[in-house]
């Protein structure tokens, strides 16, 4: 299966993410914000990153809206990590909103909450495979 990198702030969603994604043979590594994020990328070469979007910049600063988009821009402009896909996890579900997810180089995008489980399971095997 894929080794991830999840970008993920709230512990909630990081414990049920990680339990899920282990259950279906996935290796988790997790980022709670947009510079570990950046650094972990470089640093582990993930086969995929799933991007929450509202998260804090750097370990002190408090969540922003655009973080993660922010996040993806440098990692897509980095020669090094610009291939691997980045699937935005999002609750915004409004069009305007997926544009400027795909327009900051996001390969896809997932709303939350992530219901049906398996949508995320598709999008994970469709970037990996």
């Amino acid at each position: 299966m894929a080794r991830i990198l999840l970008v993920e702030d709230d512990l909630d969603n990081i414990s049920l993410l990680t339990r899920l994604l282990t259950h279906h043979g996935h290796e988790i590594s997790v980022a709670d914000n947009a510079e570990a994020a950046i650094s972990e990328a470089t640093a582990s070469m993930p086969e995929l990153i799933l991007m929450d979007l509202e998260l804090p910049a750097t370990p002190d600063s408090p969540p922003h809206p655009n973080a993660g988009l922010e996040a993806t821009r440098k990692l897509k402009a980095n020669p090094h990590t610009a291939s691997i896909p980045v699937v935005a996890l999002t609750a915004h579900t409004m069009a305007q909103h997926h544009e400027k997810i795909i327009d900051a180089g996001c390969d896809d995008f997932q709303e939350k909450p992530i219901s049906p489980f398996e949508s995320l399971l598709d999008k994970i095997a469709k970037h990996t495979s």
